[in-house]
């Protein structure tokens, strides 16, 4: 099996993608593969063959690849991981596997929900506010990871007619204004794949400390599956970071039809050139801004969470635990730059106990009651305001509720 991750996160994202199908979408398979990397060492025998299938390498290589990532983390991309234990669970049979983890990863008993949320905000810069998972009492052990990248383009888009888009498409008398690509800093060609030829755009962050980020879009023939153009983007992402030279997948303007193409209209015009041949290839690209906020379940066994529950399961000696795997991710891109993050939960679920009685009384308090407020003072131990009555009342006159109490969201006091 490969030791790098371009070509299993291809597979991976193929899975991914295919479940969620044609919609306008945004997910993260690496951010799925990664949760899955850091559970596969926890499996054995028949569950470890299964997350090698998945991982598209054996668990202990993806769990190296995944520790690596986590724990130098990449200067325009913010990651982390957490696996937290519901209070009361014996943890002792974790002990080995979770000794393996990244030493990044945080570890610790289960927050509640908005600990939860808390988390979600604070490792997505502030991008998303609700953990895709509930802090349910079911919850055996839950395993956490983000991913959010905010970057400025190294040369900003500049703005043109909704027009610009051309007259075959439905988007150009849609839209008003929509991103033209600069002739210097962007990035553009069409290349050879297997879902036919492809325009690719490839526009680049501001690099930082080394490291930069690139976005890739990449448009075929509208009869194309989704499915396949997106395995044309991962094919084609490798040239887009070869540097300034000429991608090795790129189709010659002068092998190509003039006229209208399956994205692209191709014109010839007579102009003084340099190239000692004669012939200069030139390309534009314009763009719409456009933005995506989804959450997907991850159960579909295709995606390897049922396999990772059970094998995190056996280390609580829970037989036949339940799963729960889903992401929460947005995207935006504009003229200045490009925003996205994720956040991918998986929980190992206790069995649901047997039936029993259970006996609910719903206080109604539709008569005259007494209220008493009484005070707290823990100030260096017990203080002396310490339960101590301070209000008390006899409610006798209900009232209906005021206007401040139906406000949404509430007036402040």
């Amino acid at each position: 099996m490969t030791t790098t991750l371009h070509a299993p996160l291809a597979r991976y994202a193929a899975r991914l993608h295919a479940g969620i199908g044609g919609r306008h979408h945004v997910a993260s398979p690496l951010g799925a593969w990664l949760l899955l990397a850091l559970a596969a060492p926890a499996a054995t025998g028949g569950l470890r063959d299964e997350l090698d299938d998945v991982l598209g390498m054996d668990a202990t290589t993806a769990a190296g690849l995944a520790a690596a990532l986590l724990d130098a983390p990449h200067p325009l991309v913010a990651s982390a991981t957490a696996l937290w234990h519901r209070p009361g669970t014996d943890s002792a049979g974790l002990d080995g596997w979770r000794a393996g983890l990244p030493r990044t990863t945080a570890t610790g008993p289960l927050p509640d929900q908005a600990g939860l949320d808390a988390w979600a905000r604070e490792h997505t810069l502030g991008m998303i506010d609700r953990f895709p998972l509930a802090a349910s009492p079911r919850v055996l052990v839950m395993l956490a990871g983000a991913l959010a990248t905010r970057i400025s383009w190294a040369d900003p888009f500049d703005l043109a007619p909704g027009a610009a888009l051309g007259g075959a498409g439905p988007w150009a008398r849609r839209l008003d204004r929509v991103l033209r690509a600069p002739q210097h800093g962007h990035r553009a060609w069409i290349a050879a794949t297997a879902a036919g030829d492809v325009a690719v755009h490839a526009a680049s962050a501001a690099p930082r400390d080394g490291a930069g980020l690139v976005v890739l879009s990449v448009a075929a023939d509208p009869a194309v599956d989704p499915g396949d153009v997106l395995a044309a983007a991962h094919e084609v992402s490798g040239a887009a970071l070869d540097g300034d030279g000429p991608p090795a997948d790129r189709r010659s303007l002068f092998d190509l039809p003039l006229g209208a193409g399956p994205a692209w209209t191709l014109r010839e015009e007579q102009v003084p050139v340099w190239s000692r041949d004669g012939r200069e290839e030139r390309h534009e690209a314009v763009l719409p801004c456009w933005s995506a906020r989804d959450e997907h379940e991850l159960t579909d066994p295709a995606l390897g969470f049922g396999t990772a529950a059970r094998a995190l399961g056996g280390l609580l000696g829970a037989a036949d635990p339940g799963v729960e795997a889903r992401q929460a991710v947005l995207a935006r891109y504009g003229r200045y730059g490009f925003e996205a993050a994720a956040v991918t939960g998986t929980a190992v679920l206790s069995s649901l106990p047997p039936d029993g009685v259970r006996r609910t009384a719903e206080l109604r308090f539709d008569h005259p009651y007494a209220v008493v407020a009484v005070a707290t003072d823990r100030r260096g131990g017990t203080g002396p305001w310490h339960g101590v009555p301070v209000f008390s009342a006899w409610v006798a006159e209900p009232e209906e509720p005021a206007a401040d109490d139906l406000t949404d969201p509430p007036a402040p006091w």
